[in-house]
């Protein structure tokens, strides 16, 4: 925290704005519009954003402003956290899985745009929305995922919630398509303990989104409905924590690519395991959180007892109880050296994770049609996430790469 998040709060607090609005909720969607419609050596955008309880409503209001219903499909990115899909759902739609490429680990424009003609060949339609999502902050592959979209006409929802302060050809991602999705959970590049905004094309459609986050109520002096609304709007609490965020948000990036740039330095020399980068100038990622993967001939000490018990607690970082699982395993999960690796460093007091798991492996979507390659399986069972928030530090950094030096059987 910066400081400056408790002068916003005191300020809800002693003009009794604690609802979901008033002045913290509108500074704060001027400070997001000023960063995300700033350009390097361009001239700026006019987007409109309306901050929000999370980036799941986000993607929730910008399908059903694309007019996605009952029977709609969406081509969505396999290789994400179930946020991006799970709201098509809500919405009595079906997500259609795209696969991802291996530069950036992000959804394949080729695959892409072969899965859009097979849809419209077998359904008759073509999809109502596509959902490119920043993994870990790394920028898709904007310019041929929008080639794709103007070549059928359908709008692009770009799920930039872990990539806030990413970049493509200097401009920030979430502006390039109809709607951009951002998240404030407390994990992210900024947090407002939790939270999200959308950001709209222009003025009207920022009306119409917040016309239905907040319950759609008509202009009357009593309550009238004429069409179904949410309660999505961001509390003036948590906007205020958002506005003292927002003053650091530069400061945040920086050190995330600080300790990208130290990890990538430490462990450069460790053979079968590498980090994840950026594959071009053009695309600048937030590293939200850095990633790597290591070679299936890795060898981890205690890899023979991976999977060996069921877990019974929460698992990185979740909140609440989890759901007992039946097994130990499952039919597609990371390689027995990720889990060992997983398993040292937590011991070591670490918190790592496996990379998401794909969409389309998910039980929950075992039926729903998926357009694969290969790449975002082969990449879960070797990759794992290593710490990279503002509170790690160099010294946290170089301790995490001796832990992992120490873990591998020389």
């Amino acid at each position: 925290m910066s400081g400056r998040e408790m002068d916003f709060i005191k300020e809800a607090f002693d003009q009794n704005w604690v609802v979901p609005l008033g002045p913290n909720v509108n500074g704060f969607e001027e400070d997001l519009e000023k960063f995300v419609n700033h350009r390097d050596n361009a001239p700026a955008l006019h987007k409109e954003v309306v901050a929000l309880s999370a980036g799941t409503a986000a993607v929730h209001l910008a399908l059903i402003a694309c007019g996605v219903g009952p029977g709609d499909e969406v081509m969505v990115q396999s290789f994400t956290f179930c946020a991006s899909s799970h709201p098509v759902t809500y919405l009595g739609a079906t997500p259609v899985f795209v696969d991802s490429e291996p530069d950036t680990w992000n959804i394949d424009p080729r695959l892409l745009d072969r899965a859009i003609a097979d849809r419209i060949e077998k359904t008759g339609r073509k999809p109502k929305a596509i959902i490119p999502v920043a993994l870990y902050g790394m920028p898709y592959k904007i310019d041929e995922i929008m080639a794709v979209a103007e070549k059928y006409g359908i709008p692009v929802i770009e799920d930039a919630a872990e990539g806030f302060g990413s970049r493509f050809n200097g401009q920030v991602l979430g502006t390039f398509g109809r709607f951009g999705v951002l998240s404030f959970n407390g994990n992210k590049m900024i947090t407002t303990s939790g939270g999200g905004a959308l950001i709209c094309p222009d003025e009207e459609e920022g009306r119409r989104i917040l016309w239905y986050a907040t319950q759609a109520r008509e202009s009357y002096p009593y309550y009238q409905h004429e069409a179904i609304g949410y309660n999505y709007r961001m509390s003036n609490i948590c906007a205020g924590i958002g506005r003292g965020q927002m003053t650091i948000l530069d400061e945040h990036i920086a050190h995330h690519h600080h300790v990208q740039a130290l990890y990538c330095e430490l462990l450069a020399d460790v053979e079968g395991f590498k980090m994840h980068q950026a594959p071009s100038p053009e695309m600048e990622s937030n590293y939200w959180l850095c990633t790597a993967t290591l070679s299936p001939s890795l060898r981890i000490k205690g890899e023979e007892e991976a999977y060996g018990r069921i877990i019974t607690g929460a698992v990185g970082g979740a909140a609440g109880v989890t759901h007992a699982a039946s097994s130990a395993v499952t039919d597609c999960q990371p390689n027995a050296n990720v889990e060992a690796l997983r398993v040292a460093l937590d011991k070591a007091n670490i918190e790592a994770r496996p990379l998401w798991k794909p969409m389309h492996r998910q039980p929950v979507y075992a039926s729903n049609p998926a357009y694969v390659n290969g790449v975002s399986e082969d990449l879960f069972k070797v990759g794992i996430c290593l710490p990279a928030g503002p509170w790690v530090t160099d010294d946290d950094v170089r301790y995490i790469a001796e832990q992992i030096k120490a873990a591998i059987v020389r």
